[in-house]
């Protein structure tokens, strides 16, 4: 018969909650009664059951993600960090794809209640007011991902999107090119589309190219969308010699788009992307790219939330990542 926490206490003749703090706080037990229980665990080869852990201490010892596009390889980057991160902290992860859609949301949401999760992070999303409300009337604790709220007080982990945008879109002016364009996000619930269309305008209008600010396209996160969107562009203004794109995957419809139309990237047109996803090294040309930290993003978003649950508070309510830019091979001097 399966050895019981009863067991142990038993054989090392403590409570069962001593047991319990062993377990999960053995610096709270003083050393005689810690290495009677551990002597007692491996001898009986005791392996502490999850949900009685969760009944002893009214936690479930599980933290929820929701993520809008589980397709997107952006959120693989994401899902890894917070992983290895739940794994350290002793959490299981509970992943739910949106797409985006406020009734599947909303009922993900009430999943995560009965299942009594301990926190959930709630990534690159608007944090509409239903879902907050739904959120505090659950009394979950939650962290934002690669978002923020301007209206609610809520710790987030992001990047700063507008001076990485700044950051691309200067990087092409320094490189001589004046007739720039955008391929940006066209949703309207888009989190960080306006803050990256802010980056590519500051950096225009400092370099006194205003004009560019209104060669900007739109499409919604899929390499097809980016290629029509490129096709758009291109139609209007032909002129153009380089692309700053809002992500790596419509940074990749362009340079089809173009590669089809016989037009050399980066020989007659730059492109730089946004995010560094483990493909633009691999894409030909290698493409130059604004790098989010999205492991360190997903594993700080779940220490963040372990702070919270247990604590009540986070020392740092918004916290900005670093972004880097990679040079590579899709950008070159005009």
């Amino acid at each position: 018969m399966k050895p019981t926490i009863r067991d142990v206490a038993k054989m090392a003749a403590v409570s069962i909650s001593t047991v319990s703090r062993v377990m999960n706080a053995p610096e709270s037990v003083n050393e005689s009664k810690r290495i009677r229980v551990l002597e007692a665990i491996e001898k009986l080869q005791y392996q502490p059951n999850s949900f009685a852990r969760g009944l002893i201490y009214n936690k479930s010892f599980t933290f929820g993600l929701l993520i809008p596009d589980i397709e997107n390889v952006f959120y693989t980057g994401i899902i890894r960090g917070m992983q290895d991160a739940c794994i350290k902290l002793g959490y299981s992860l509970m992943i739910c794809n949106t797409d985006r859609d406020r009734h599947r949301l909303l009922s993900y949401i009430d999943a995560f209640h009965e299942k009594q999760v301990d926190g959930i992070v709630f990534a690159s999303d608007m944090m509409f007011p239903e879902y907050y409300a739904k959120l505090v009337r659950c009394k979950i604790p939650f962290v934002l991902l690669s978002t923020h709220s301007d209206e609610f007080e809520v710790p987030c982990v992001e990047i700063d999107d507008e001076k990485a945008a700044y950051d691309a879109a200067k990087f092409l002016v320094e490189l001589g090119h004046r007739e720039i364009g955008m391929i940006g996000f066209d949703h309207e619930n888009s989190i960080s589309g306006p803050p990256r269309f802010q980056g590519f305008a500051r950096a225009m209008m400092e370099a006194g190219l205003d004009g560019n600010v209104k060669k900007v396209k739109g499409a919604a996160h899929r390499f097809e969308q980016a290629y029509q969107a490129a096709h758009e562009l291109f139609t209007e203004y032909p002129g153009l010699t380089a692309v700053f794109c809002v992500a790596d995957e419509f940074a990749m419809g362009v340079i089809s788009y173009l590669k089809d139309r016989n037009i050399l990237v980066p020989g007659q047109v730059s492109v730089v992307g946004f995010d560094n996803l483990r493909f633009a090294n691999m894409f030909v040309p290698k493409l130059t790219t604004i790098a989010q930290p999205m492991y360190d993003m997903g594993y700080r978003a779940a220490e963040k939330l372990h702070e919270l649950v247990t604590t009540g508070k986070v020392e740092v309510l918004r916290e900005k990542m670093e972004h880097k830019l990679i040079v590579r091979e899709s950008s070159r001097e005009k």
